[in-house]
């Protein structure tokens, strides 16, 4: 008998938790949002909307998540042209909304220690929790990595907090391949892209994974269900792990990071670390990174998530993209000397700026 899904709570009502959240109501789930401060106040006032489709404006465009913040009675739509309002309820209390059949966590890496303290009361004996996440998450080792597996990434989670908070068994990973910003708080505005891939851990074609596939194709996503999700977020990580932290340090749009030869050629270095870093752990990657380069170039001049939160003076999330890589190469026993030069450049930029 397949698992139901019909509650559904979103930790991070940003961007893309808000983007998924309005998909999930239409599709009729119970919706609920994890939510606090301005964020908050207009979902419980207006409820959660979604503009789509228009078209983006490349230096504004945001493709990972924001932050959240209550609301009542879930489940009915109101059109309004090319946007679509949705009725969640909301609280900054997990323990208001109690447990739920399915979480998203859509938050920013460096957020993810404060979801961990605050996720139980949602948590019941079969929620999946489903994470849509950039970089690579504190799971990536559970169910995969031959010698490396169950291996804790002390980078992402040091103390192994989060993975106490959320046990493995709960988790499902996704991807996200999809252009969304916020016009306000509540207020989500897709630009392009509906695509999500995801996948168990272990890479099994599970009864629940067949569920969400279900409920997320029913909710209007372009869904697929992946055998290796960590392959999946590795070759994300390895096209955004070096113009993320580029662009924070230096201000550029990605097209003037790929126009300068020099960069070029330093970014190109990075990913070949990161190339042989996924090879030795089973997730290769068949691709050189001018191949990448072309992919990156076609999007046009835009700002990076990265340089967005710089110039808007949030945390940035380094630990996810690039201080995992490095630890990776410890773990695997590859050099990472541009990865390194990379973070530290990187990392001392943020650490002045009191953003890491």
């Amino acid at each position: 008998m397949a698992q139901a899904l019909n509650k559904v709570c979103i930790y991070g009502a940003g961007a893309i938790g808000g983007w998924l959240g309005v998909g999930l109501a239409r599709a009729g789930c119970d919706v609920s949002v994890v939510a606090r401060g301005a964020t908050l106040q207009a979902l419980q006032a207006n409820g959660l909307r979604l503009v789509e489709p228009v078209q983006a404006e490349p230096t504004s465009v945001r493709a990972e998540p924001v932050e959240a913040g209550p609301s009542t009675s879930s489940g009915r739509t109101v059109d309004a042209g090319s946007a679509r309002t949705v009725k969640v309820r909301a609280s900054a209390d997990p323990a208001d909304l109690g447990p739920q059949d399915l979480v998203i966590v859509a938050v920013k890496a460096p957020a993810m220690a404060e979801v961990a303290r605050g996720i139980g009361p949602l948590l019941g004996p079969d929620t999946i929790v489903l994470t849509a996440m950039n970089g690579v998450p504190w799971w990536f080792f559970e169910g995969f990595g031959g010698a490396h597996a169950g291996t804790r990434l002390r980078s992402i989670d040091p103390d192994g907090a989060i993975a106490r908070a959320v046990p493995s068994a709960h988790v499902v990973g996704s991807v996200v391949h999809a252009s969304c910003s916020l016009r306000a708080p509540g207020v989500v505005v897709r630009h392009f892209g509906n695509k999500l891939i995801i996948g168990e851990p272990s890479g099994q074609r599970s009864p629940r994974i067949e569920a969400l596939d279900a409920l997320l194709l029913r909710a209007g996503f372009d869904t697929a269900v992946s055998q290796q999700i960590q392959k999946d977020a590795w070759y994300k990580l390895w096209g955004n792990m070096t113009v993320n932290p580029i662009s924070a340090v230096t201000g550029a749009t990605t097209d003037l990071i790929l126009g300068d030869p020099l960069v070029r050629g330093f970014v190109s270095q990075v990913m070949l670390e990161a190339k042989e870093i996924g090879a030795r752990i089973g997730i290769p990657i068949d691709q050189q990174p001018e191949d990448r380069h072309q992919v990156t170039l076609k999007l046009g001049a835009f700002k990076t998530s990265m340089l967005q939160d710089v110039e808007a003076g949030k945390p940035v999330e380094l630990d996810a993209l690039v201080s995992v890589v490095k630890e990776l190469g410890t773990l695997t026993g590859v050099p990472t000397p541009f990865t390194d030069a990379l973070l530290g450049i990187a990392r001392l930029h943020a650490r002045v700026r009191g953003l890491y």
